[in-house]
């Protein structure tokens, strides 16, 4: 049987890391990231029977308004000042939407609500080029996203999330050291009632490292096991049982905006919010979407919805982010919009190729290139050819946007077909190979008899012509290159 001292070792069966993000200003940001410049906007709670500030923006601030001030109080201090009631399930959706983005590093992303993320990220660190390019590709992605975080690692869970809500960010890699920096931090910190918080202070116990010396059989009397297993779980001597967050089958994300936009081109800000979001599960499905939806939400009124498609599947948001602005720059809203939906209703399989991953290639520019045309242009002016089973061959191709299915070439078929076949009068052709004799279409009364020929005329073009069987006259009907 072990000893009692072993129950204060650290559990280093197995290294990790954990990256905690702690997302201070979550009840304000899920109202404030969907314009540039944002007007003087407070956040308010009821609270005790009276409503009060419980966060509030730089432009706010300016105005004179702070935390913990009376909401009426608040308005008559700023004038114009925006009002949103603290929405505790857009606070929850905001991060989901923030873990999904952050299955790019890892997939064992967990949730920490209400403002919370725990990332396991020892087993990605060489993918990402190391922990300090890591932690600069989380900030970068989360500033994007319209986001502030603090971020902190440590080897485990708990201890990494009360360095980041004690805004240290360090990364902590040993036990030992871990203990140490915790020993400091505040026990206003712990998830305790304020009962135990208040008794601990009036036995003179402030910090973790206060509580750490006290006795731990009076500590659990006293104050409950609870305290304990904390304290625990921070410094590693119990293991953390937590659950990962599983991603959606698809994705649909909304931005509610903090007052009405009236111009499509503006929504260009906005939407460069959700792309990450969208790149992230992307990224952790190892998928890509052809076709995006954007949902404008009016009121008393049906909604506008915004459809992007592209030429194959992908899942590089600065594609989707230029190809938006060129659809949003020739878009007009039928009435002001107060809230912004991104869907991508079809997910599809996409594996990374080396090119993907070290170059851009000749094959990607041309996609682009044709998806910017088929959005200046229109959807009709600009598409893509498929075969169709059909042996008329005004009839064996059509229209098609996306992935081609692959067809068997046909050396004595042209890839040029006139839009209308042109009677001959030019006796003086020579016929090089032929016939090949079509008879087909009598089930939907477009039936054809004809025999086809390769010809040459007197400059030496290659032209296709036929004879029909029926009247005996000759066409032409397509052009050898």
């Amino acid at each position: 049987m072990p000893d009692a001292s072993s129950r204060s070792k650290p559990c280093e069966c197995v290294v990790m890391l954990w990256l905690a993000l702690h997302f201070h200003s979550l009840s304000l940001e899920v109202f404030s990231r969907g314009v540039a410049v944002p007007e003087p906007l407070a956040v308010v709670e009821k609270q005790g029977g009276r409503t009060w500030v419980v966060a509030c923006n730089d432009a706010a601030e300016a105005c004179g308004v702070h935390l913990g001030m009376a909401a009426p109080a608040a308005q008559a201090m700023a004038d114009g000042l925006i009002v949103r009631k603290r929405d505790p399930s857009a606070e929850l959706e905001s991060l989901a939407g923030l873990a999904v983005w952050a299955g790019r590093f890892t997939p064992s992303v967990s949730l920490e609500p209400p403002d919370g993320l725990l990332l396991e990220i020892s087993t990605c660190l060489s993918l990402h080029r190391g922990l300090a390019n890591l932690l600069k590709l989380a900030r970068s992605g989360i500033g994007e996203m319209g986001y502030a975080a603090s971020m902190a690692c440590a080897p485990t869970a708990h201890g990494a999330w009360l360095l980041a809500k004690a805004g240290i960010e360090k990364a902590v890699r040993e036990h030992a050291r871990l203990e140490t920096i915790l020993a400091a931090l505040p026990l206003a910190l712990l998830d305790q009632p304020p009962a135990v918080l208040e008794g601990l202070e009036r036995v003179g116990a402030l910090t973790l490292g206060d509580c750490l010396r006290l006795p731990r059989g009076g500590v659990a009397r006293r104050f409950g096991q609870s305290l304990l297993d904390e304290l625990d779980l921070a410094l590693g001597r119990r293991p953390e049982a937590l659950a990962f967050f599983v991603p959606p089958a698809s994705f649909e994300r909304s931005l509610e905006l903090p007052a009405p936009v009236h111009d499509a081109e503006a929504l260009q800000f906005a939407v460069r919010r959700l792309l990450p979001e969208l790149e992230g599960f992307l990224m952790l499905r190892q998928a890509g979407v052809q076709e995006l939806e954007l949902v404008c939400r009016h009121e008393r009124r049906n909604n506008t919805v915004i459809k992007l498609g592209f030429a194959k599947p992908t899942r590089d948001a600065a594609r989707m982010q230029l190809l938006l602005r060129e659809t949003l720059g020739r878009t007009r809203l039928k009435a002001a919009m107060h809230t912004l939906v991104l869907r991508a209703p079809l997910v599809l399989p996409l594996s990374a190729s080396s090119a993907d991953l070290f170059q851009k290639s000749r094959e990607a520019d041309g996609d682009l290139l044709l998806e910017r045309l088929r959005i200046r242009l229109g959807k009709d002016a600009v598409y893509g050819v498929e075969t169709a089973a059909d042996h008329r061959p005004e009839r064996a191709w059509r229209a098609a946007w996306g992935p081609k299915r692959a067809a068997e070439p046909n050396r004595h078929r042209p890839l040029w077909l006139l839009p209308k076949p042109l009677p001959c009068h030019d006796g003086r052709l020579k016929l090089t190979s032929g016939p090949e004799r079509i008879e087909s279409g009598w089930w939907d009364d477009g039936d054809v008899a004809r025999d086809y020929y390769v010809a040459e005329d007197r400059n030496g073009a290659q032209l296709w012509v036929y004879c029909d069987r029926v009247s005996g006259e000759w066409y032409v009907h397509g052009v050898f290159a």
